[in-house]
């Protein structure tokens, strides 16, 4: 049989498993390895990414809105290290990624040589698979490894090769393992089915908290909660299951949330918990019966003192429960609440709608509404933008990405390269913050290279907004929270990509239309005026410390702008 190089080997295995493109920067410890992805070109691409952490936070955004296989690699040393915050977002958010990273020669691995780190140990949280590759008879093998652990635990698989084996040539006409994935049905026994059903019959005031496990279950979640009278909540990785407008979505839980959300998971009388790892306890009620379903076992009763666990997929389960359980013949509590949430709705649009100056994040909610595409994909970034996004901007049929639980600035721009990878043919926006969006800015150019035509729409106050909010929350002055101004539009030009400024209200809906129209990669780049993202439910300890930071304000720099903070309390309450 023909010898081919170990690392030709390996990009056969690679485009077998689907993979059409991997994430990366070429260097000196993946060189052989580089050499023969050139020779493949055709047949997958190399995206050569600026830094290595957004080639790892786009293939993680690439598993997010594909489900499919997300692939980057780097070099030993620097380029590993860089990796780490795009891995861990992949392992937070449950999704299936490989990176393929190189290491010093094989001869020098434990010598101490330049860029040699223990890559190993350094790997250890991230990945669910994590092994070097000793010998290059080894790597087609522990390749099918990596990648079937990826995905059947949804993680990180790390995959750590000196670059000279990528050279060997080797027959590998023996393979020990497979491609085949196998994917098992898991589902609860009856009797706890029966309880479950119990407990669904005697509820009078049942309430949904789906998250990103009932992303592909939309249909039959709301099936299910029109057979029990149940109002729906999101968490902010549910966001997109059901449209913002349906009648049964109260919208989002948590900080970011409603109030109608918070008001109606707290006067519930059933919990019903739906592929959510939602974490903040202090956002669910106590002494109520729960029923959770999750596809994993070790998450099952994991986030919340649930009375009964429905081990297995909720778009399976889901439906089992709807034939069974009783139709309910009171609607009132579902009506008290959507009442609220149409109120809510009410004021929401009345501030999107405001057309004074300065410009706020809900009135750009408002202008990208009009320009968005109902089946566009909308990358998020982190910060005060994810709460102007989540509670005012309304998905229909939009896909949503967001770094989750680890909730790491810099991810909008690396989820819209993904996005437009994942689907060329549809309109990609990322949509961040000026702090975000200046980490990884620099690979704007990378859309520009590959003529990437996404949308980044930068809410630019010149400061991290949630930080000084948070600092005021806690009691304490702000400190080191302003950026310094930036022109992000000018920035776009200079890479090659186009600019589109936005001062006031008045510029703002033939600026954003003319933006939107452009089929080069740009920058919409609106100064908006720093308010703080209130949460749709204040708490009493956030009261007080607001408090105490305004008096320390007034003793330490001698006034308070009061009439600002009663506006902004007005606008978002």
């Amino acid at each position: 049989m023909f010898e081919k190089r170990t690392g030709e080997l390996l990009i056969e295995q690679l485009i077998q498993w689907d993979v059409d493109h991997i994430y990366g920067m070429p260097g000196n410890s993946i060189n052989e390895f580089i050499d023969d992805l050139r020779k493949r070109e055709n047949d997958i691409d190399f995206i050569q990414i600026r830094h290595e952490e957004v080639g790892a936070l786009a293939a993680s955004s690439y598993a997010k809105l594909t489900g499919k296989l997300g692939v980057c690699l780097s070099i030993a040393g620097p380029g590993a290290v860089h990796l780490l915050n795009g891995l861990y977002d992949a392992k937070k958010d449950k999704v299936p990624v490989l990176a393929i990273v190189g290491q010093v020669p094989s001869t020098s691995v434990g010598t101490d040589a330049h860029q040699e780190i223990n890559l190993e140990r350094m790997f250890d949280g991230v990945g669910v698979f994590n092994r070097r590759v000793e010998a290059a008879e080894q790597l087609p093998d522990m390749l099918n490894m990596a990648v079937r652990e990826a995905y059947t635990q949804k993680g990180v698989s790390v995959l750590i090769v000196p670059d000279d084996l990528f050279a060997v040539k080797q027959k590998n006409n023996k393979m020990k393992t497979s491609r085949t994935l196998v994917h098992p049905t898991i589902t609860p026994d009856q009797d706890t089915m029966e309880r479950a059903v119990s407990l669904l019959n005697k509820a009078k005031k049942p309430v949904i908290l789906a998250g990103k496990g009932a992303r592909d279950a939309g249909n039959e979640l709301v099936d299910f909660a029109e057979k029990i009278n149940a109002p729906i909540v999101l968490s902010l990785l549910g966001k997109g299951t059901i449209p913002d407008y349906h009648e049964l979505n109260l919208g989002q839980h948590g900080q970011i949330g409603t109030k109608p959300a918070y008001e109606a998971v707290m006067d519930t009388d059933l919990l019903l918990l739906i592929g959510t790892a939602f974490p903040y306890r202090d956002y669910l009620p106590d002494d109520v019966n729960a029923i959770q379903i999750e596809i994993k076992q070790d998450d099952v009763g994991k986030i919340y003192p649930i009375t009964e666990g429905l081990c297995g997929d909720a778009k399976h389960i889901l439906p089992r429960l709807t034939s069974l359980v009783s139709t309910s013949t009171s609607d009132e509590f579902l009506k008290k609440y959507q009442e609220k949430m149409k109120r809510w709705h009410t004021h929401m649009l009345e501030l999107k709608k405001d057309t004074a100056d300065p410009i706020h994040g809900p009135q750009v909610m408002y202008e990208l509404e009009k320009n968005m595409e109902k089946d566009a994909i909308i990358s998020c970034d982190v910060g005060n933008v994810t709460v102007w996004t989540t509670r005012f901007f309304s998905i229909t049929n939009q896909k949503f990405i967001i770094s989750g639980g680890l909730a790491s600035m810099g991810s909008g721009l690396p989820g819209a390269i993904a996005g437009h990878l994942a689907y060329p043919d549809k309109q990609v926006v990322a949509i961040c913050g000026d702090g975000g969006f200046s980490m990884v800015m620099h690979d704007f150019i990378t859309a520009v290279k590959y003529d990437m035509p996404i949308k980044v729409v930068v809410l630019n106050n010149s400061m991290i907004g949630m930080i000084k909010y948070e600092q005021q929350t806690k009691g304490n002055l702000n400190y080191e929270t302003d950026l310094g101004a930036v022109n992000f539009a000018d920035f776009a030009k200079a890479c090659g990509g186009e600019g589109f400024r936005i001062e006031s209200h008045e510029e703002m809906e033939t600026t954003m239309k003319q933006a939107f129209m452009s089929r080069k990669p740009a920058i919409i780049d609106v100064v908006i005026e720093d308010i703080a993202p209130l949460p749709g439910q204040i708490t009493y300890d956030q009261a007080v410390n607001y408090s105490e930071y305004l008096v320390k304000e007034f003793f330490t720099n001698g006034k308070v702008e009061f009439p600002d903070v009663k506006k902004t309390v007005r606008r978002l309450i």
